[in-house]
């Protein structure tokens, strides 16, 4: 059993210790000295780096449908600061300090959140798939990611994502976890978002065709039981290609990713034991 939260035991606590952990969050951004991306600009960059989708509605979460439709309207508004965003050389983008008061006009809707080990409806619930999105977008360019954090927990089936492996995700948290990259590149880097019926799209733009292109790869995926809990594995690989001849120049593991895995798996699907 894992330690017991003061906020668990006098649960009236907890909207005091959210301020607390969101004022430190903002205070060690502020004195950290990175410059943060926050300036956009209405005209697109004419080079794409690449193209990230995402499937809006996924029927397969077990709870009312409505919930699916919240996010979509959470997505969109948190996604209006970052739109055209322009990330400049030397410039750091973090998910938290641009979608901060992105509800300050308009309030988010209840969407699904994994709260203490449970799904539950929460305001502003659903925004992950927005940092998961981002993530995957930034593993195909030269940005380099600084802060990321996998899903703990994996509640229910997400829907077929093309070819996104599993473990590719970038849980958020305001005053806990955030999603930042840096540009290490002498080339600015601009954010579009666009969203159709069924989909969101988020695009990657600079100013001049790169040289290099990127392939991410998931490798030995296998799951695992321990303590009647199953649990994902995979490694998570990059290839960096010439993207005229698409020879590889390297191929590096970016990290291990290991996921709770709560709904039931595909009949047959083979699960290895752990030993402890």
């Amino acid at each position: 059993m894992g330690r017991i939260r003061l906020t668990q035991v006098f649960p009236f606590l907890l909207p005091l210790r959210k301020r607390q952990r969101k004022f430190c969050f903002y205070l060690k951004m502020r004195l950290d000295r990175n410059h943060y991306a926050h300036t956009t600009q209405t005209e697109c960059l004419p080079y794409t780096v690449f193209s990230a989708q995402s499937t809006l509605i996924n029927p397969a979460s077990g709870f009312d449908l409505q919930y699916q439709y919240n996010k979509v309207f959470n997505l969109k508004l948190a996604s209006q600061p970052m739109d055209h965003l322009v990330i400049q050389p030397g410039e750091t983008f973090s998910f938290w300090q641009l979608v901060r008061h992105a509800d300050r006009q308009t309030p988010y809707k209840e969407g699904l959140v994994l709260s203490d080990g449970k799904i539950q409806p929460i305001q502003g619930g659903g925004l992950c798939q927005l940092s998961n999105t981002l993530f995957w977008l930034f593993l195909h360019s030269p940005l380099t990611v600084i802060e990321r954090h996998g899903h703990a927990i994996e509640a229910f089936p997400t829907p077929n994502q093309g070819d996104i492996p599993p473990g590719v995700d970038a849980t958020v948290s305001e005053g806990w976890l955030d999603l930042k990259v840096r540009n290490q590149t002498d080339l600015p880097f601009q954010i579009i978002f666009s969203f159709e019926e069924e989909t969101m799209s988020i695009h990657l733009l600079t100013t001049q065709q790169l040289a290099l292109c990127y392939h991410i790869e998931g490798r030995h995926l296998h799951y695992t039981r321990k303590k009647n809990h199953i649990y994902e594995q995979i490694d998570i690989y990059r290839q960096i290609l010439d993207r005229v001849s698409r020879q590889p120049l390297a191929d590096t593991l970016l990290y291990h990713n290991r996921c709770e895995i709560q709904y039931a798996l595909p009949a047959g699907t083979p699960i290895e034991e752990e030993i402890a």
